[in-house]
C-alpha cells in the first residue's frame, strides 16, 4: 500500500444510486477520500437515465467494484446495500464489536478483538527490569538534589543583587541550569493562552455567502466536524441520500458520509410536523390537521436523530401562536348546500354566498372534495396538445395548500 493510500481518511466507501445519479461528490473527490469504492449490482440497475448511466460508465465504473451481499439478505436494493455495508464493517474490523445488533441498545457489542500473544509481548515491552528502576531512581535522585542546590544559588545572586541596588550575574548560573529554573519557576499566567488575531477579528458567520455556502449546508446537514480532531481512518463508510437508510446505518452505529461535503455524518437532520395545541408529531408533510385533536394547528419544526435513535426537537425560542383570523362568525348552513343540490335563489352562506364552503374540520365533504380535485388537476396528459402551463395561461395556484378557515383577512370586503 502507497503513503498516499495509508493518509486517506476512510478506507472503503460504499455508495447508493442518489450520489450516482446527482454527481455530488464528484468522482476525483471520493477517489481522493478513500482508497475502494464498492456498490451492489441492484444499484447499478437503477440507473436508467442516459446521462447518468453515461457518466457513470466513463466516470464511475473504472473505479467501482461490485460486490454482491450474502444470499442470506433480502434482495431488495436498500436491504443489500444495508448487508454489504455491515459485512465489509465485520471483514475491515475483524467482527461486529464495534456495532449495535438490537434498535436502542445503549453500548455496542463488544470490545475490539486483541490477540493473546501480541498482548503479552506488549506487556513485557512495557515492564521495567529491576535494574532499570533502580538507576532510573538514583537519576531522578541525582537530578532533583542538583537542580535544589542550583535553584538556592539563583536565589541568593538575586536577593544579593536586588540589595546591592545591581543586575544579578547571569554568568554565575550555568545555561543549563538556568533553563530548568525558569521552566520550573515560570507562573501559571503563562499557560493562559494568547489571543489570535484572526479570533479579534469580525466574524462572518452569520452571513451566508458564496465562500461558506457548501461549510453551512455541510453543518445544516449533520456532518461531524473534525479539524481539531486527529486524522483516523474510517475502515467502511456508506453514502446514500435515503433517510430510512440513513436511520437505519446510525442506529447501527455503521459510518455514514454526506452527499455534499463527504464527511461523516453524527446526526440526521429532518423537518417534520408538530401540533401547537397537543404536541403530537407526524412525519406526513401533506397533512393540515393534526392527527390526534384534529386541530389546523400544525407547525413545521426542525429535529435531529442521533445514533442511539434519539429524536430531538428543535423549537423557536419565544414562539408566539397568531391568533389572526381566529375570531369570525360563521354562515348558519343551509340543507343542500353541501352536497351541492340547493337551487334556490340563494346558495346559502352569508352575504354573496360567503361561508358557503368554509373548512373547518379533515372529515368534511368540502375538504376531500378539494383534495380530490387538487389532484385531479395536476394529473395531467403530457400528450394533451390544448394543455398550457401556467406562466402562458395566468393561472396561479396557493402553494398546493387548501385554504383552512376563513383566512387571516376574514373582516376585509367581501365581492
Amino acid at each position: 500500500m502507497s503513503l498516499s493510500a495509508e493518509n486517506k481518511p476512510i478506507h472503503t466507501i460504499l455508495l447508493d444510486a442518489s450520489p450516482i445519479l446527482l454527481n455530488t461528490p464528484s468522482i476525483s473527490t471520493l477517489t481522493a477520500t478513500c482508497n475502494t469504492l464498492v456498490t451492489t449490482s441492484a444499484v447499478i440497475s437503477e440507473i436508467k437515465g442516459e446521462e447518468a448511466r453515461n457518466r457513470f460508465e466513463t466516470l464511475y465504473k473504472p473505479f467501482i467494484e461490485i460486490h454482491t451481499p450474502k444470499p442470506e439478505s433480502i434482495n431488495a436494493t436498500d436491504i443489500e446495500v444495508l448487508a454489504l455495508a455491515y459485512e465489509l464493517e465485520c471483514e475491515r474490523n475483524g467482527g461486529d464489536w464495534r456495532l449495535r445488533s438490537v434498535p436502542g441498545q445503549k453500548r455496542v457489542n463488544g470490545a475490539p478483538p486483541k490477540k493473546e500473544e501480541q498482548l503479552a509481548i506488549v506487556q513485557a515491552d512495557d515492564a521495567p527490569s529491576v535494574a532499570d528502576t533502580t538507576r532510573d531512581a538514583a537519576g531522578t535522585a541525582g537530578e532533583d538534589k542538583r537542580l535544589e542546590e542550583t535553584t538556592e544559588g539563583l536565589r541568593a545572586a538575586t536577593l544579593e543583587s536586588a540589595v546591592l541596588g545591581q543586575q544579578p550575574q547571569e554568568e554565575s548560573v550555568p545555561l543549563q541550569a538556568k533553563d530548568e529554573v525558569e521552566e520550573i519557576l515560570k507562573p501559571e499566567v503563562d499557560g493562559v493562552p494568547e489571543l489570535e488575531e484572526d479570533n479579534l477579528a469580525d466574524s462572518d458567520d452569520g452571513w451566508i455567502t458564496p465562500l461558506n455556502i457548501k461549510r453551512r449546508k455541510a453543518k445544516d446537514e449533520g456532518a461531524a466536524d473534525t479539524k481539531d480532531q486527529p486524522q483516523k481512518t474510517l475502515q467502511v463508510a456508506t453514502m446514500t441520500g435515503d433517510f430510512a437508510m440513513q436511520n437505519v446505518l446510525l442506529q447501527m452505529n455503521l459510518n455514514l458520509l454526506s452527499t455534499k461535503s463527504c464527511k461523516r455524518i453524527t446526526n440526521i437532520k429532518q423537518t417534520i410536523f408538530r401540533c401547537h395545541a397537543c404536541f403530537q408529531t407526524t412525519r406526513d408533510m401533506s397533512k393540515q390537521f393534526c392527527p390526534r385533536c384534529g386541530k389546523p394547528t400544525l407547525t413545521r419544526v426542525t429535529c435531529t436523530t442521533n445514533d442511539k435513535g434519539e429524536v430531538k426537537l428543535h423549537l423557536k425560542a419565544n414562539y408566539q401562536w397568531n391568533n389572526r383570523g381566529n375570531v369570525y362568525s360563521v354562515p348558519k348552513p343551509t340543507a343542500g348546500t353541501a352536497n351541492q343540490k340547493w337551487k334556490g335563489p340563494k346558495s346559502g352562506g352569508g352575504q354573496s354566498g360567503w361561508g358557503n364552503d368554509l373548512i373547518l374540520t379533515e372529515d368534511q365533504k368540502e375538504y376531500q372534495r378539494a383534495v380530490k380535485g387538487q389532484q385531479r388537476s395536476r394529473q395531467k396528459d403530457l400528450m394533451d396538445e390544448d394543455s398550457l402551463p401556467g406562466i402562458l395561461t395566468g393561472q396561479r395556484s396557493s402553494a398546493g395548500r387548501i385554504q383552512v378557515g376563513a383566512g387571516k383577512s376574514i373582516n376585509s370586503r367581501k365581492r
